[in-house]
């Protein structure tokens, strides 16, 4: 397991209580079902991904919110996820510098001058003042952290507990999947994996 990441402010969650906020206005004011599941069109699948990236790469297409991890044979893994509802957010080559079970979150001190309804649900916890990881954390089952060289980027690969929310631009450029499949990607990404965020199109890969 890698080091607990939570003591730089997560910008993800943020977007997430924005997110659960603008999900409760449309469920206040609309008489149709909403849905609270993920939209099976973005199911975790094998696909044919003819890619000269090796194998355990992942790669993300904020574009058509896909994520894919690299396989042999031309395929890979394909996850459905959510990205920076801010355009594509962050895009470039980055790698996994550590990983987190249950990751704590750490909102920022302007947000909670901003939002002083989180404090309630914020304890003190081994890096500071924020919400322990849980099924009620924004961050989900599994995180990702993704630095470029010594620098963390402040984006990240996680959870969340609004499987309606993939597919869509949600987020503050972090990606976003399923807890399932967070939880499936964590088991098979080691620390150190390489990852490369699409800027627009998955033709455009690139190249260090």
């Amino acid at each position: 397991m890698g080091p607990r990441s939570g003591s730089v402010p997560n910008r993800c969650a943020v977007a997430g209580i924005v997110a659960i906020a603008l999900f409760c206005l449309h469920a206040c004011t609309t008489t149709a079902p909403v849905p609270r599941e993920a939209d099976p069109a973005f199911a975790r699948r094998v696909v044919a991904y003819p890619s000269p990236e090796r194998p355990g790469t992942i790669i993300v297409d904020p574009g058509s919110h896909f994520l894919y991890l690299v396989q042999g044979g031309g395929q890979a893994i394909r996850y459905g996820v959510g990205v920076g509802s801010e355009g594509f957010g962050w895009s470039g080559l980055a790698t996994v510098h550590s990983k987190q079970e249950w990751p704590d979150w750490y909102p920022p001190a302007e947000m909670l001058q901003r939002k002083p309804e989180l404090r309630e649900h914020m304890v003190q916890l081994q890096s500071g003042y924020g919400m322990p990881g849980g099924p009620d954390n924004p961050i989900g089952a599994r995180a990702l952290y993704l630095w470029q060289g010594n620098k963390d980027t402040l984006y990240r690969i996680h959870g969340t507990n609004e499987p309606w929310t993939i597919g869509h631009n949600v987020s503050a450029g972090c990606i976003r999947m399923t807890n399932d499949d967070v939880i499936d990607l964590y088991n098979r990404t080691p620390v150190g994996t390489r990852v490369i965020v699409l800027a627009t199109a998955p033709s455009a890969l690139p190249t260090q």
